[in-house]
């Protein structure tokens, strides 16, 4: 009866109701119930093991000529013996922190937190560096991309387009998937924080979904499933049209400036990956729309009294815009005006947005104040520990021991042709995603270890390095991949299958892609070495 009442009084145009403290907590299966109530003993069962050293004893072989930089020195300060155990321990708990996250037995950012002590106490990073990682420039553009984000929803600007492009073209379901392609596209370019996209969209496109009949739980539908996993697909892929999409591609892109003894810009970025993009999130469409979650013809229209006009009345109810939106779009205009020739001025993204945040929170000229500031920071404890293990594993380096023993595990040298390194790193990239929560963590792994192979091997470091960094936004296979698939997993619009079939089948398109990008367009804007990839 309670459960009827409720249902009668459920407004699918209050967008209220979908904001993220407001989300019901989504009921989980048998076996995700399973792998919760298991995860801790399992986990604990991993560190016990590893730290006992059966499967790291190759780490007891290696050649110290072999280490990095950074290696060496901690190499020269603590001994043999001692850098081996401090890998053994960053080995483990790496390990140890993918068991947790994948069972979700304690919260992320609590298993972040755990990670953190554990890297000071088994003496894999100083404390120093270790705290220091909730400092770093990324997680920096993370907060400051989240106040800039909450400008946008406060100010009215972000709702005030959504809408406005909706009613323009989504007056039946295939406009509305056009729609959204665009939108998410246009935010990429403003907005490098993907949970920050996420929690702007979420409860626009939980409206569309509620006015054709997809309210989650027990009314799923084709239509809220597709709307909700394509947004999930296009806050990420579009994230990586711009290098400014996300600060793992800023990370990326610094990395491959160093190596190449340059600079890599926005412009060179994005006429390299927005062509990609566009391709790859219309291929999703199609994918989903016409295989895996066809639409019937009753989803295909609202479902609700008034449908579309009652949208076009929320828009027409916002009034002309305000000064306060104006400003709040002004001071977005002008950070994408900076970000995008950052070649000519030469200030990082991370300054550009700590200045648009400074006069946003200013008096009189600002757009917010800082009680209006949504800052999830349960979120960026959670990096702060992805973060510390990435700095853990170039303590150790993990990744070049790795790299080392396993290129004379399987016999691969100087005969070895381009194409098999280029092949093994992309699907790498990519399929770590599925056991990964960081992007910049898997950033940090997989762009080095290319760049270290186009060096070991004479290929030039853009060849390999540029393919692996435009892999980096495919996190959207399984709810903990990514903090938006976190967050979109929470509306329980789909199911675990729902995602997993539909991702898993976008990221062995996304390598077969890559492959063939391969020889033709990365070929042709002169990346990849001609007579050698075949």
């Amino acid at each position: 009866m309670n459960k009827t009442v409720a249902e009668n009084h459920f407004d699918p145009l209050d967008m209220n109701q979908y904001k993220m403290e407001r989300l019901p907590v989504r009921c989980k299966s048998s076996f995700e119930r399973l792998l919760e109530r298991s995860g801790i003993f399992l986990a604990l069962a991993c560190f016990i093991f590893l730290m006992m050293g059966a499967p790291f004893n190759f780490l007891l072989e290696f050649d110290p000529a072999t280490l990095s930089k950074t290696a060496a020195t901690r190499y020269e300060q603590v001994g043999a013996m001692q850098f081996s155990l401090h890998g053994q321990a960053m080995f483990a708990i790496f390990c140890t922190a993918i068991v947790l996250w994948i069972s979700e037995a304690v919260p992320n950012y609590l298993t972040s937190l755990m990670v953190i002590i554990a890297m000071v106490l088994t003496g894999v990073l100083p404390e120093k560096v270790a705290y220091a990682q909730l400092g770093h420039p990324i997680m920096w553009l993370n907060i400051l991309s989240f106040i800039l984000a909450s400008m946008l929803v406060s100010s009215g600007a972000a709702r005030r387009f959504a809408l406005w492009f909706i009613c323009r073209f989504g007056t039946s379901a295939t406009p509305i998937f056009y729609s959204f392609m665009v939108i998410n596209l246009v935010l990429s370019a403003f907005i490098s924080a993907t949970t920050a996209k996420a929690a702007i969209l979420m409860p626009i496109f939980m409206v569309i979904a509620a006015v054709y009949g997809a309210r989650g739980g027990n009314h799923k539908n084709h239509f809220g499933r597709n709307l909700v996993l394509q947004n999930l697909l296009q806050i990420n892929l579009c994230a990586g049209a711009f290098v400014t999409g996300s600060g793992a591609n800023l990370l990326a892109a610094s990395l491959i400036a160093g190596a190449i003894g340059g600079s890599f810009f926005f412009a060179d970025w994005m006429i390299v990956a927005l062509p990609i993009v566009v391709c790859m999130i219309v291929i999703g469409w199609l994918l989903a729309t016409r295989i895996f979650f066809p639409l019937s013809e009753e989803e295909r229209l609202p479902q609700i009294e008034g449908g579309m006009e009652r949208l076009q009345q929320e828009l027409r109810s916002m009034g002309r815009i305000s000064a306060r939106e104006i400003r709040s779009l002004g001071i977005f205009i002008t950070i994408l005006f900076f970000w995008a020739t950052d070649r000519y001025h030469g200030v990082s993204a991370t300054a550009v947005a700590f200045i648009g945040a400074i006069v946003a929170l200013s008096p009189r000229i600002g757009v917010i104040n800082w009680n209006q500031v949504d800052v999830p920071w349960h979120l960026l404890l959670f990096s702060a520990g992805a973060y510390t293990l990435g700095a853990g594993f170039k303590q150790t380096d993990l990744p070049n021991l790795a790299v080392n023993a396993g290129l004379e595990f399987f016999g691969l040298g100087d005969q070895t042709p381009f194409s098999v390194f280029y092949i093994i790193l992309t699907g790498a990239m990519l399929f770590s995603s599925l056991v990964f929560q960081s992007k910049t963590m898997r950033t940090m792994l997989f762009v080095p270890i290319a760049i270290g192979i186009a060096q070991r091997f004479d290929f030039p470091v853009m060849s390999l390095a540029l393919p692996v960094a435009l892999l980096i936004e495919h996190v959207y296979v399984l709810p903990f991949n990514s903090k938006p698939a976190l967050l979109l997993y929470s509306t329980d619009h789909y199911s675990l299958s729902d995602t997993f079939k539909f991702g898993i089948t976008m990221l062995c398109i996304g390598w077969v892609t890559s492959i063939l990008l391969g020889e033709t367009w990365f070929r042709w804007l002169g990346y990849t070495p001609n007579g050698v990839f075949w």
